[in-house]
């Protein structure tokens, strides 16, 4: 079995990162219409490159995005610069598959993994960057719960414009009830 499911959820489950999967992060992370939403779109990812980041990513809050039935992954989503005393971290992630954004599966993963930093890390308050014009994206995180907190203006070059890089917020009690499975004695 080449993913396990961490994070179950409906219609993906969050795996551990699986360093097979490489070549295929490294198309994605090469390829304009994903990484414009990025903060890689100027950065040229090998296969090896990719490889080694895998390598570190997965030893962290870092899990595949995965279709549950067909096991197809979909993504990768994560937990960075967390800060235990504060409890906080800065969460993200992406669909690299094109035909699957605006389905659902980003927003049900971003959930998945806010449930697990609430209800398992013990974190209080997770923030995320989105660019302006990434709307679909701002939806799905509306969705789940975030907040708009703030912008920095015309802090991002893309397409041959400046864009605004839109700070989000969600705090533990704004998530709704958990998903994950129940503790039993």
């Amino acid at each position: 079995m080449k993913y396990l499911p961490k994070l179950p959820g409906e219609r993906v489950y969050l795996s551990p990162i699986s360093l097979d999967d490489a070549e295929r992060y490294a198309l994605w992370l090469n390829d304009l219409s994903t990484t414009r939403f990025l903060t890689l779109a100027a950065l040229n990812v090998t296969v090896h490159g990719e490889r080694d980041l895998l390598s570190h990513l997965a030893k962290e809050h870092n899990y595949a995005i995965v279709e549950r039935g067909s096991d197809e992954l979909l993504g990768n989503c994560g937990l960075m610069d967390i800060e235990h005393t504060n409890r906080t971290a800065e969460i993200g992630l992406f669909i690299g598959e094109e035909s699957k954004r605006g389905r659902g599966y980003g927003t049900e993963a971003l959930r998945l993994l806010a449930d697990y930093a609430f209800n398992v890390l013990n974190l209080r308050s997770l923030m995320l960057r989105v660019y302006d014009y990434n709307e679909r994206g701002m939806a799905s995180y509306r969705k789940v719960g975030f907040k708009e907190i703030g912008r920095r203006r015309k802090a991002h070059f893309y397409g041959g414009a400046y864009h605004d890089v839109v700070f989000m917020d969600l705090l533990a009690e704004e998530l709704g009830p958990s998903v994950l499975p129940p503790a039993r004695s």
